[in-house]
């Protein structure tokens, strides 16, 4: 292998060469976690990968079959049910570090924390699904800033906490549930070392080829514990050199079946870049810039062949959604043409009409 053709791998990792018939729930256990703080664009990344429509998806998120929660890295992400407690017993201390901090700039310590959730579990006992402000309004914790980094702060301790997770959509507002209440807890815990290395193994079956610094860039975990993790699943993976470096991936990965020319609109976070350290495999050019910036906002991408070639945005009307693109080179009238048939699954997915202007 190339270094050029690790992004066609990754695209095969990523399930996007083949069309799917994996459930919803499936395509987010494929991958372990998805980043998830933009909520119709994250419905929209496991979408792109399957044949769900945004109504099916939005109905796996409310059914509780798939989790909305902060894991990992101190960030929403899309977790199956099946791993939701394993994945948080392993995380949830090292993102705990950054809430505990955030909440003591309000003079909120980890016992003031503790009595929150007490009080939290009682107000949503019951199957009570609350918005966040609903919450902070029963209990009497007013707004700190525009912000409001404290009731964030609170409700991510709960949810690190294995107390709450999303609950059902309120109209266009995310509500927060009882974790148990949606999802029964399993009868066995796997130790952390057992947890990393099937965090590991998860991570290089949906996101290889990628390094060591990939994985620890995605998990949160230092690059020395996630090479122990490698190394107990070393067997159960394939690896490769290009230039100098490492690059682990699933064992029987091959492009002969189900390589194919492709485009794709991805939404912005999407895993395909989100999900490395290192991002240059998926650019032929110096446009990395143009597609996210330093602080971490990504945006839309249009993906020809594995290669980013230019950026989107949808905005809702009416009757249907307008689709804006911006393309890094010029494009030949001809070519666009082609290109705006990976507009379709994004059409069949929002059952409504697509323009692109």
């Amino acid at each position: 292998m190339i270094h050029s053709e690790i992004s066609h791998y990754r695209m095969a990792s990523q399930k996007l060469y083949l069309e799917n018939q994996c459930s919803p729930e499936e395509i987010v256990r494929h991958f372990g976690a998805m980043q998830a703080q933009d909520y119709a664009m994250a419905k929209w990344a496991i979408g792109s990968r399957c044949n769900s429509s945004e109504k099916e998806i939005e109905e796996a998120v409310n059914s509780g079959k798939i989790i909305r929660t902060h894991i990992l890295r101190p960030t929403w992400h899309f977790v199956s049910a099946d791993d939701i407690y394993w994945m948080l017993d392993l995380s949830a201390p090292q993102v705990q570090r950054f809430t505990i901090s955030a909440a003591k700039k309000f003079d909120y310590d980890l016992k003031k924390l503790d009595q929150i959730n007490n009080k939290i579990q009682k107000l949503l006992s019951g199957n009570n699904h609350l918005t966040r402000d609903e919450i902070m309004l029963e209990l009497d914790i007013k707004r700190t800033s525009k912000e409001d980094f404290l009731s964030a702060a609170i409700m991510m301790h709960a949810e690190l906490d294995g107390l709450v997770c999303n609950g059902r959509m309120k109209g266009k507002q995310i509500t927060y549930a009882l974790l148990e209440e949606r999802v029964s807890k399993p009868k066995t815990k796997l130790s952390k070392e057992e947890s990393l290395a099937k965090l590991a193994l998860r991570y290089f079956e949906s996101h290889g080829p990628a390094t060591v610094l990939d994985f620890s860039w995605w998990s949160g975990f230092a690059p020395t514990i996630c090479q122990k993790a490698i190394n107990a699943i070393e067997l159960q993976l394939n690896s490769i050199a290009v230039d100098n470096q490492t690059y682990w991936l699933a064992k029987n990965r091959s492009l002969e079946d189900n390589f194919r020319e492709s485009v794709h609109f991805l939404p912005a976070f999407d895993e395909i870049l989100i999900s490395y350290k290192s991002r240059e495999v998926s650019f032929s050019g110096d446009h990395q810039s143009k597609t996210f910036t330093n602080n971490g906002i990504f945006k839309p991408v249009i993906l020809e062949n594995g290669k980013v070639i230019g950026i989107w945005k949808r905005t809702i009307k009416k009757d249907h959604v307008k689709i804006e693109t911006e393309f890094f080179n010029e494009t030949e009238t001809s070519k666009k043409e082609i290109l705006f048939e990976g507009i379709k699954a994004f059409e069949t997915y929002l059952e409504t009409k697509v323009i692109i202007e």
